[in-house]
């Protein structure tokens, strides 16, 4: 049960990433389409909802299984206990998993903002912004691996 809990979080983890790394993506191609026919803005802002929308299931659902790995064994005496009482490492990740969520969700308000007429930043500033949850993850993946403190 437990390793099933945990590779299903995985998989919803890894799916949500995806939709983090490409949402902004779009946004930068939706930056420049100044050039572009009326349909390629249209496709691209329909894109970026649909994938808003997916990433933000996702999201849930992989958020679901996350707590029941943390609270589980607190509720279900045959799971493992995961994190130790006194360490931080699991708080850290649930700061940086905010500072993602967050970034996801502009990432989608940019998306919406375009779709009803509004500016973007430039592509420039848009492609710095696709960078961010890159350093994130890292972090991230450094502290589940090496659960530091």
């Amino acid at each position: 049960m437990y390793v099933l809990t945990k590779s299903l979080h995985l998989l919803f983890v890894i799916s949500w990433m995806a939709a983090v790394f490409y949402l902004p993506r779009i946004l930068v191609n939706l930056a420049e389409t100044a050039d572009q026919p009326e349909a390629v803005r249209a496709r691209l802002q329909l894109m970026g909802r649909r994938l808003y929308r997916f990433g933000h299931t996702i999201f849930g659902i992989g958020f679901g299984f996350g707590l029941l790995l943390w609270l589980g064994p607190r509720w279900i005496d045959a799971l493992p206990p995961v994190v130790a009482p006194g360490t931080g490492w699991m708080h850290a990740k649930l700061v940086l998993v905010g500072l993602l969520l967050a970034h996801f969700i502009v990432a989608g308000r940019w998306v919406k903002r375009s779709a009803a007429g509004g500016a973007l930043p430039t592509s420039k500033q848009l492609r710095w912004f696709n960078e961010i949850p890159v350093v994130l993850l890292l972090a991230l993946i450094y502290l589940v691996l090496g659960k530091p403190f």
